[in-house]
């Protein structure tokens, strides 16, 4: 093995937990402003402006997940659960609402959902690398 080999892959296995770490908050924040969007009208609101009413069935109930669940994982507390719940709130989604419409994401509209399925269930299964409130979680190195 070569001297740059080596280094590359120290290299990388120093950066991978603040790498990790930068995924998670990417991925939360984005979620929790979709959940913001929905329920509070901001951001451009939820379906062209507006927000979702209260307890309406489903949209009112994966907003609320949205902004909790991504809260959660962008600040890295309880990321393994919040990611989960988050990923199959997205499979929901992506399973009742958008697949009816037709075989593919890119024909049916739900790119994001199968998008934010995969990064959440990548976050369940690695963790909330550095820079997460929770200490009890094991942190991958």
């Amino acid at each position: 093995m070569s001297q740059f080999t080596t280094t590359a892959r120290t290299t990388t296995a120093a950066a991978r937990p603040h790498l990790i770490a930068l995924h998670r908050a990417v991925v939360g924040l984005l979620f929790a402003c979709h959940g913001a969007a929905s329920l509070f009208g901001v951001l451009g609101g939820a379906y062209g402006g507006g927000s979702i009413k209260a307890g309406t069935w489903p949209g009112w109930y994966a907003a609320v997940i949205q902004l909790v669940c991504g809260s959660l994982v962008l600040l890295g507390l309880g990321t393994r659960g919040a990611a989960l719940i988050a990923s199959g709130s997205m499979a929901y989604a992506y399973f009742t609402v958008h697949q009816e419409n037709a075989l593919f994401p890119l024909q049916n509209g739900g790119e994001s959902a199968v998008l934010f399925c995969w990064a959440f269930l990548l976050i369940a299964a690695l963790g909330p690398g550095s820079f997460a409130i929770t200490g009890r979680e094991k942190r991958q190195r």
